[in-house]
């Protein structure tokens, strides 16, 4: 049986605004990272370079050939690639196997690549889940019918708590509450869900001191300037800086030492203090757009399977957008989470090419 119904929306508007998303940001990567590029290792483009080469081509390349797979074929193989991604997260523990930074361990050291298994995770938590719940949907929706899920969600929280990855956890737990809502749960099951998580994300926050002070930066940021409120005044001194039409491409001030992490969860500041306004509602427009075409392409999905694998990698990508941008724009608490496709990372960039080249293969089943 076809995944789509009659009148599915066009493949192309789906793979167009994800690629313009990439392209984006390859584009404000060559401005934000060249102070850190000759810093750190002596060329202004280094870290697009990097990115082009350890992100964009053999992203390209998996996401062709994921595309070319039948999609219902990796409903088969869920758990095994859930299990995959948890022995990964547990070989980073592994004494010689990780890389730590800044006292976190979350990069797995595999001689001939760095990469951050956290970011693969996302994708095989969405097909195992959405494997799991699609099949649920034959079976009802009783209580003890969620235990495994709970237990799943509950393991992976356990390794990423011990990274410590509390930027990743909350996106982790933002997937499974999504995806356990497009499931058909009752709402009591879901309210339960959003209480337990609160309370448990509460209560890891008050008990690591830098948390902490993230909490109590977002309720007064003006308490501590050189210290603990220093990022997020320089991001709102980056961000007021653009104006309407911003600086200029390429002539922002606060990427020359002065904003932390310009290449990672700050660059939506770069862009509004190089592009303006108008270029930071650009940016904010075209994820809009790519969640729109994404969520009509679920609607015309009948496959269980299919619909709640799309709706997850659409709660994935715009999830993590709209917490980064409103986290350096002083909305909510700074969490550390990098913008989905623009920010500096490898790992994650080919991730969600591996994840859209299934998309594609629904889309065009």
């Amino acid at each position: 049986m076809s995944a789509l119904q009659k009148n599915s929306p066009n493949t192309k508007v789906v793979t167009f605004l994800f690629f313009a998303l990439i392209i984006f940001g390859l584009v404000m990567l060559a401005s934000a990272g060249v102070a850190e590029g000759q810093k750190r290792c002596g060329s202004a483009y280094c870290f697009l370079w990097h990115q082009i080469e350890f992100g964009v081509l053999p992203g390209i390349i998996i996401f062709w050939l994921f595309s070319k797979i039948k999609y219902d074929r990796w409903r088969r193989f869920a758990l095994p690639i859930l299990l995959l991604s948890i022995v990964s997260l547990i070989l980073i523990f592994v004494p010689g196997m990780s890389t730590p930074v800044k006292g976190a361990q979350r990069w797995l050291d595999i001689k001939i690549a760095t990469v951050q298994p956290a970011e693969f995770l996302k994708f095989a938590l969405i097909v195992y889940l959405a494997a799991w719940f699609g099949r649920r949907e034959k079976s009802g929706h009783g209580v003890f019918a969620h235990i495994p899920f709970f237990l799943v969600l509950g393991c992976v929280a356990a390794l990423l708590v011990l990274q410590p990855d509390f930027g990743t956890l909350g996106i982790v737990i933002l997937i499974g509450m999504a995806m356990f809502f497009f499931s058909g749960a009752k709402f009591k099951h879901i309210a339960a869900l959003i209480i337990v998580s609160l309370v448990i994300l509460g209560g890891l926050a008050l008990a690591a001191p830098y948390r902490f002070d993230r909490i109590k930066t977002f309720l007064d940021p003006h308490s501590d300037k050189q210290g603990t409120s220093y990022h997020i005044n320089q991001a709102k001194i980056s961000i007021g800086s653009g104006g309407m039409f911003g600086l200029g491409y390429g002539q922002s001030r606060q990427k020359l030492n002065y904003l932390p992490e310009p290449l990672g969860d700050s660059i939506f500041a770069i862009t509004v203090e190089e592009l303006g306004f108008v270029g930071g509602v650009a940016l904010i427009a075209l994820y809009v757009a790519f969640l729109f075409a994404m969520i009509r392409l679920a609607k015309h999905t009948t496959d269980p399977f299919g619909r709640l694998f799309v709706l997850g990698v659409a709660t994935w990508i715009g999830g993590q957008a709209f917490i980064n941008i409103a986290a350096i724009s002083g909305l909510v608490p700074l969490t550390g989470v990098p913008l989905p496709l623009i920010s500096y990372g490898s790992s994650s960039l080919v991730s969600l090419m591996a994840a859209m080249g299934v998309v594609r293969s629904v889309a065009r089943s």
